[in-house]
């Protein structure tokens, strides 16, 4: 049945107490029984410019889309102008924004990549499509309620082999449809899971995207390079399906960035190892049901596949961003682990978790990216919308001086990602752990920086808004909240900064001199 048609005229006699409708985008809403439910109060709607009138700016200087979106609000709707047509509409699932800078530049209409094939833009659309459909309305719960992701959306993951694609290329690929065939496994390469990584942050969901599963992400590939055949057999189809779940347990209170300082004992008894300590912010632990730890021994350091057991204790780690990625506090009270759960050889610990970190950093930074250009669009979309002295927020010279420099920092960001990328799809695993734990340390620290700048700036361009957790700012409160986990989570920037250098100076030549 059509909408039923009015003038402006006709809103505007209905612009009183009890008698209220006004205009929105085109669409006339009836909000005579409303007003006094607005969580605003009603006085808002008996403004002048609101009560009888087209108050499409105004709305949207208050509220985001989405608001009308709900179904509470939209069935107050009873018609459209006659002669208008709306113009204000979501992106559908798989389409591009037109936003500037919103897109990066190998998705923008016009220009161009050397290092995207037709392929990925297929697969890009496809996976975009797939997240918005099924995974963003689990990651706005989640982040909110706290909650860990659901069995049903982790079933759905598990039919395009999300978990597998997001360890990268490899063998572990063989045999498996991936993105519903979109991509072969022997063509799937670090350019398809950079795109994977760059979607999942477009939430503003920073927990959840943690939550979707990274524990596997960083705790399955020491198994899948040093674990034995038996033992991949074992325990990766099931993680890898989403029927069993894993977290990598290497930090400890009194080891972060340190990692060799960890205190975590395994001590040899038969055939058995007995295993002694604690592990603390461990992504994904409080549901867990396997640990790759990180664990001193009489001769070095060896990492052990650890299950779950009456022996084995998980606790929730109150950290500044949502509880659904499930960091956790692990306690490991005389657990035994059998001698075929070791990982690699003893002593040899150190060296397979320090390998395990490049395609860790890389990732984390590869989401931080997406976060950001996420940002730097709702900025752009703000203060387009925002009017403020009776111009637009972006009449403001500050303000663009604020756009500037965060557009030029995300497109530098993703500048020298997909550099790195490159390389990674050039090298073996053992050329990317000799040749670009310096560059990717360096990356890191750039991105993770660059990030909280963006932050701050977010921040100030929406005000009061960009501190409240719901509302029009909701996506720049989370970030400028969770944007440190970027620079602290697989190394802290610092860290990771002198080791990039230290790395270089390594490999200064001995002739070079000034």
């Amino acid at each position: 049945m059509p909408a039923k048609e009015f003038t402006l005229d006709d809103i505007a006699q209905h612009n009183k107490e009890g008698d209220l409708w006004i205009v929105i985008d085109s669409k006339v809403y009836d909000l005579s029984r409303f007003a006094d439910l607005h969580p605003g109060g009603a006085g808002v709607l008996y403004a002048d410019g609101v009560a009888g009138k087209d108050a499409t700016q105004v709305f949207f200087g208050l509220h985001r889309l989405e608001v009308l979106q709900r179904p509470q609000y939209a069935r107050l709707q009873i018609g459209a102008i006659r002669g208008q047509t709306e113009t204000i509409k979501p992106l559908g699932p798989g389409e591009l924004s037109l936003v500037p800078y919103a897109e990066p530049t190998w998705l923008t209409p016009g220009y161009f990549s050397p290092y995207y094939s037709d392929n990925h833009r297929r697969f890009h659309k496809a996976m975009r499509t797939f997240l918005m459909e099924f995974v963003q309305p689990e990651a706005v719960r989640c982040e909110e309620n706290g909650k860990r992701i659901s069995q049903e959306v982790v079933d759905k993951l598990s039919e395009i082999n999300f978990l597998a694609m997001r360890l990268g290329p490899g063998k572990h690929l063989n045999g498996l449809t991936l993105m519903g065939g979109i991509v072969k496994p022997e063509e799937y390469d670090y350019f398809h899971e950079l795109i994977l990584n760059t979607e999942i942050a477009r939430f503003g969901t920073r927990a959840f995207v943690d939550g979707l599963l990274n524990g596997g992400v960083i705790a399955l590939p020491p198994i899948l390079n040093f674990g034995t055949s038996e033992l991949r057999a074992k325990f990766v189809p099931d993680i890898l399906t989403g029927k069993k779940y894993i977290s990598l347990a290497v930090s400890e209170a009194f080891a972060g960035s340190d990692v060799s300082g960890a205190q975590t004992v395994a001590v040899r008894d038969g055939d058995e190892w007995i295993v002694t300590g604690t592990k603390k912010w461990i992504t994904n632990g409080t549901f867990s049901d396997y640990f790759t730890t990180l664990c001193k021994t009489d001769a070095g350091f060896v990492v052990l596949l650890v299950e779950r057991s009456d022996n084995v204790s998980t606790k929730p780690v109150k950290t500044s961003y949502s509880s659904t990625a499930g960091t956790a506090f692990v306690t490991f009270d005389k657990a035994r682990v059998p001698i075929a759960n070791t990982l690699g050889q003893v002593g040899k610990g150190m060296s397979i978790v320090l390998s395990n970190f490049n395609h860790e950093r890389w990732m984390v930074t590869a989401t931080s990216l997406g976060a950001q250009r996420l940002v730097v669009e709702e900025c752009l979309k703000w203060t387009n919308q925002r009017f403020a002295f009776g111009k637009p927020l972006h009449a403001q010279a500050v303000i663009r001086a604020k756009l500037a420099i965060m557009i030029s920092r995300v497109e530098a960001c993703q500048a020298w990602v997909e550099n790195i990328t490159h390389q990674m799809n050039n090298m073996s695993y053992h050329e990317q752990s000799d040749k670009l734990a310096g560059p990717i340390a360096l990356l890191k620290q750039f991105v993770s920086k660059a990030g909280r700048e963006t932050a701050e700036d977010a921040t100030q361009i929406f005000g009061g808004r960009g501190i409240t957790v719901t509302g029009m700012g909701k996506v720049i409160e989370n970030y400028h909240r969770t944007s440190p986990f970027d620079a602290i989570l697989a190394g802290a920037e610092d860290v990771l900064g002198d080791l990039g250098v230290r790395q270089a100076i390594r490999r200064m030549p001995k002739n070079a001199q000034l």
